[in-house]
């Protein structure tokens, strides 16, 4: 107990010393840390140095040996003289555990204390320290100075807790900034015990580390959690990647965060299997700029690929987004059938020839328009991709006008059957007339022409008859008119592509010198393979799928969404993160099986992450009252912490009694003085979240407020936090969708501190100022 009274009576100077003491021991391990990491530095150097002398051999072996040298030698020097932030971020100290078998990080493995470690008057001796951080370091005699957080003797700084405390007795979280310690926070795992390190009690220090960690400011991109990772979400983080893991939980669960320290521990764990690249597919691009600077501070680069939706398809880049109405008709499975015949009737164009002329063995030969058609419906009856089905289309046409000549039956051997015929189909397929006619009514389609003739409202009806109605029709014509592709436009073009294909294009052959030409060297010189490095980038930049998939916020991929992702991971292990209470799509029974057909028959494991450290209780409890309109009897997670301070309620006639709040531009008056008013209350970042149809408008409001402040479409808002926010006018984000009391759930937990709420035309705020859609 000693060790939690002086927790508990640590204050003023005494306690500074305390913390000034414990920091300057940090100081001295994390001086030792960088001061190896220097050597390891030089050492990575000096094998490069090496590696180039190899090179100069000259033989092919040295040579390959020094490419793969210096790429190893490059990356660890490259993961070497990264600056991190927090490069060493944590402490454990443990009792004596039941063996003393080491890892190959060359900690001890036992996660209980042997019989003995604890005296019968509750004192103990610590044992070991670990410290633990983004890479591991040994020492010169191979003892470990840094454990990687990602290695299983780290496991215990996540996992252990006052409830199951294993064998660690203090858990330490230490902020450095560079080569710089700048504080401690510390947990008592085992308060009960008075526990002596060197002949010294044991000091705590702080006010616990995760609330720490929940108080910092937030900026405009995510901060990796691998100091405060919690016991369940390390579960998920170090589960076995086999088949498909299902990770739910609600807001400020953590998912997304979990998510990207999941594809870092994977590549610790198995680096060759993931060789193949981790593919994360997150919903906006907004999302993706918030994360993108995680995976380079946990150490990992260059293997894993962060995409947006609207720019997951290679060449595409989508951020405009449909009127609810077409886009739910985007993403439904039902446009795979208008897509499938979408691609064969874009072969009927208006300026597509209607008759075929040749001149073979002498004869004038032609083909009609009824005929054409006929051969066209044939050649279309088969399975492959439309433009793989044009030589089968060629060989129809050659086969008619074969018959059209009469000489088939002119010789009754089978041998000079054959000739002639090879013959007639040289003579034919050598005029310039049949090759431009081919051309002309068998056109190589693009994905880009099919998705153009599908804004034709006439051609889409009879494409789409009897799958969509006259009024979605419409919708969909008009939406395909507009400037710009729109995020469910990637999906429709990424499937034309599958259905579409690409023809088999002819090898480029080697580039020649005249010189070899002129001494036949071209028949004696092998065309040079590319080497195995070349051939990784080049795959690298050509990848169409991965070795494992993870998809945040999977609650929001509509059917054809998922027919995309799907496509990527065909051969691929998966992570899937998501909320249903959170989706904006508005049929979840229809995405559910186009992602159950996606993952394919991979046996599932599922965990659920249950408590809230985003959102203050406050904020929590007024975003449950429409999480119960929106799901009822779902439950939210629970929030760990309280600031006393409860949302506040605004309507445009809250101004300073001048009137000025009131008439035209009153709402964004009120929106601009709420946003400033609370960069006034918070150091980090302030989120302005209106419907989407006024997200332009926002930003118009917002000017000249500083780049601490961002306005936001509803659907933009998935996944990202600030300190707080300002959600607009909840009954035009609830009323802009059928998902759309999802969707303002969704709005109203993206606060860490504070919310303000600002009521609109749409919304009944009473005498509190506080809407209906939030009232009990």
């Amino acid at each position: 107990m000693a060790a939690q009274v002086q927790q508990e009576a640590a204050v003023g100077p005494a306690h500074d010393s305390v913390r000034e003491r414990e920091i300057g021991i940090e100081q001295e391990h994390l001086d030792r840390v960088y001061h190896r990491l220097e050597e390891k530095i030089h050492e990575a150097e000096f094998l490069m140095d090496d590696a180039v002398k190899r090179g100069q051999v000259g033989t092919p072996g040295a040579l390959a040996e020094r490419d793969a040298q210096v790429y190893r030698a490059g990356i660890h020097l490259n993961r070497l003289n990264n600056e991190y932030e927090d490069f060493l971020f944590g402490r454990i100290d443990l009792l004596l555990g039941k063996d003393g078998e080491k890892g190959p990080d060359g900690a001890y493995t036992a996660v209980e204390p042997a019989e003995g470690a604890v005296r019968d008057d509750a004192t103990a001796d610590i044992a070991e320290t670990l410290h633990i951080g983004r890479m591991g370091v040994l020492d010169e005699d191979y003892a470990p100075l840094v454990i990687d957080w990602r290695a299983p003797a780290a496991a215990p700084f996540y996992r252990s807790t006052p409830v199951a405390p294993g064998r660690v007795v203090r858990r330490r979280v230490i902020r450095s900034k560079g080569r710089r310690v700048l504080g401690v926070e510390d947990d008592l795992m085992r308060p009960e015990l008075t526990a002596s390190l060197d002949g010294h009690e044991l000091a705590v220090v702080g006010d616990g580390a995760l609330m720490a960690a929940l108080g910092r400011a937030r900026s405009h991109s995510m901060r990796d959690i691998v100091s405060s990772i919690q016991a369940e979400q390390d579960m998920v983080i170090r589960a076995p990647a086999a088949s498909v893991t299902y990770v739910e939980g609600g807001p400020g669960t953590g998912k997304t965060a979990v998510a990207l320290h999941r594809a870092a521990y994977l590549l610790y764990q198995d680096r060759r299997r993931y060789a193949g690249g981790i593919l994360v597919v997150s919903p906006t691009p907004l999302l993706v700029a918030y994360t993108e600077g995680v995976l380079p501070s946990l150490g990992e680069e260059g293997q894993v690929a962060i995409r947006a939706l609207g720019s997951l398809a290679d060449g595409m880049e989508a951020t405009l987004y449909d009127s609810p109405a077409a886009a739910r008709v985007k993403g439904s499975s039902r446009m795979l059938k208008v897509l499938r015949k979408a691609a064969r009737g874009a072969l009927e164009r208006t300026d597509s020839p209607s008759r075929l002329r040749v001149v073979a063995m002498g004869r004038r030969l032609e083909l009609e328009a009824g005929e054409l058609d006929r051969i066209r419906q044939t050649a279309l009856s088969g399975t492959a991709p439309v433009n793989l089905l044009r030589p089968r289309a060629r060989k129809l046409l050659l086969d008619a006008l074969w018959a059209r000549s009469g000489a088939a039956g002119r010789h009754s051997d089978p041998e000079l059957a054959a000739e002639l015929r090879s013959s007639f189909d040289e003579d034919v397929t050598g005029e310039d007339d049949f090759t431009a006619f081919l051309d002309a009514w068998w056109p190589e389609l693009t994905p880009r022409e099919v998705l153009t003739a599908m804004a034709d409202e006439k051609r889409l009806g009879r494409w789409a008859r009897r799958t969509l109605n006259p009024g979605e029709v419409r919708r969909v014509a008009r939406s395909l008119r507009r400037d710009g592709l729109t995020v469910h436009d990637v999906a429709l073009l990424d499937e034309l592509h599958a259905i579409l294909g690409l023809p088999a294009r002819p090898r480029k052959k080697r580039e020649l010198d005249p010189l070899d030409q002129l001494t036949g060297l071209d028949e004696l010189m092998p065309v040079r393979e590319e080497s195995q490095r070349e051939r990784a980038e080049r795959l690298a930049r050509e990848r169409t799928e991965y070795a494992h998939v993870i998809v945040d916020e999977a609650q929001d991929l509509t059917p054809m969404q998922w027919r995309m992702v799907g496509r990527r991971g065909r051969h691929a292990t998966w992570t899937v993160v998501g909320d249903p209470a959170q989706s904006s799509w508005s049929d979840p029974d229809e995405a559910a099986e186009a992602r159950e057909e996606a993952l394919g028959t991979r046996p599932r494991r599922r965990f659920t992450l249950t408590v809230n450290y985003r959102n203050p209780s406050e904020i929590a409890e007024l975003a449950a009252k429409v999480l119960a309109l929106a799901m009822p009897g779902s439950e939210p997670p629970s929030a760990v912490r309280s600031t006393g301070v409860r949302p506040r309620f605004v309507t445009t006639g809250d101004g300073d009694g001048r009137g000025e709040d009131r008439g035209k531009g009153a709402l964004g008056r009120t929106v601009r003085r709420e946003a400033a008013r609370l960069l006034d209350l918070v150091d980090g970042t302030v989120g302005v979240v209106v419907a989407m149809d006024r997200r332009e408008e926002a930003a118009r409001w917002l000017a000249g407020l500083g780049d601490r402040v961002v306005a936001l479409g509803s659907l933009e808002a998935k996944g990202l936090e600030y300190d707080a926010t300002v959600v607009v006018s909840p009954a035009e984000i609830a009323d802009e969708s059928p998902a759309g009391l999802r969707v303002l759930y969704v709005a109203l937990t993206r606060a860490t501190q504070q919310l303000t709420v600002v009521s609109g035309e749409r919304d009944e705020p009473d005498a509190a100022g506080v809407p209906d859609l939030l009232r009990d």
